[in-house]
């Protein structure tokens, strides 16, 4: 399973260690992934998504995970997020 946010597409980053003695070596950056479950209010149920704790913070600023896919381009979100905003659009067209 690759080490990418699901919400917000974020993913390793590359950089250099730096030793005393200015010696550089490749190293790499991994986001702080978690496995939780976000509840969907339109939807009435919860999903299972591993997210990295900004994309976590970030999706609570913007008042949910319903409020978050709506807003979220769908070149950010990973097969299982774009599934669910589509099922979550479907239900807001049909409320409407």
């Amino acid at each position: 399973m690759s080490r990418i946010c699901e919400l917000t597409g974020k993913g390793r980053q590359v950089g250099n260690n730096v030793s005393h003695a200015n010696n550089k070596t490749k190293r790499v950056f991994l986001p702080n992934l978690q496995n939780v479950t976000l509840l969907s209010e339109k939807l009435e149920r919860g999903f299972k998504f591993r997210v990295s704790t900004h994309g976590l913070r970030s999706v609570e600023h913007n008042g949910g995970l319903d409020n978050w896919l709506l807003k979220t381009k769908d070149e950010k979100l990973s097969s299982r997020a774009l599934k669910v905003k589509r099922e979550l659009k479907k239900a807001v067209a049909d409320a409407a």
